[in-house]
């Protein structure tokens, strides 16, 4: 039964009964402290601070085992597969390559897509699999925004849906997020309450043929 949290940015930490995944840890220039987290696995879409800063995480045991690139992978159980994608809609000409991650833990398959800046090919769909919890950026600008993340998640068709990479009053950019609210309203959401923990089982899952959840959550981190 793993459960999430929500370190801030498009940080959040899944832990489960085979380990601790931390995916895309941030250093404080964004204007977030992100602290001193634990995880056994931590995983970066790519080389921006506010998206690989590892050496914040403090290992569960010996070592933090790094993904930070496409390929397949298998820590204590955890599969991660990592999918070649790009930062902008130019096939990397602009802002380089974006790597999306999908995690299956404890029976849920998770979707981290880092800086996405597309949507995605058929491919990459097919590479990514079948999606129970996706973590999707929507501000915009440096990444897809609430229009283009909503076609994604057509594309996708995950079961519960968590939006990430959105201007808060904390976040310190040169460039200009969308706020969470344009993505809310483009997908129609009256109810958005934030939660601070998700505990998510293959039986709370939305079923089949039910509509996508969309879960807002509340950052742990200051």
């Amino acid at each position: 039964m793993p459960d999430i949290q929500y370190l801030g940015h498009s940080c959040f930490r899944l832990r489960g009964r085979d380990g601790i995944v931390l995916c895309d840890p941030y250093d404080r220039s964004i204007g977030l402290d992100l602290g001193r987290p634990t995880a056994h696995i931590v995983t970066s879409s790519h080389e921006h601070p506010d998206h690989s800063h590892v050496s914040a995480v403090r290992p569960v045991r010996d070592k933090i085992f790094v993904v930070d690139g496409p390929g397949e992978y298998e820590v204590s159980n955890v599969l991660i597969t990592g999918i070649r994608t790009y930062h902008d809609k130019h096939k990397g000409a602009e802002r380089g390559f974006n790597t999306v991650y999908a995690i299956h833990l404890d029976d849920i398959s998770f979707c981290h897509l880092g800086d996405l800046g597309h949507e995605l090919n058929q491919s990459q769909i097919e590479e990514i699999g079948n999606v129970d919890v996706l973590f999707i950026p929507v501000g915009g600008d440096e990444t897809i925004g609430p229009a283009e993340a909503a076609s994604v998640i057509s594309q996708l068709e995950p079961r519960i849906v968590i939006p990430m990479h959105y201007a808060t009053t904390q976040l310190s950019f040169d460039y200009q997020l969308a706020p969470l609210e344009k993505f809310i309203h483009e997908l129609g959401v009256k109810d958005a309450n934030a939660e601070e923990k998700l505990n998510v089982t293959p039986s709370n899952l939305p079923g089949e043929g039910e509509e996508t959840r969309i879960v807002v959550m509340r950052s742990t981190s200051g």
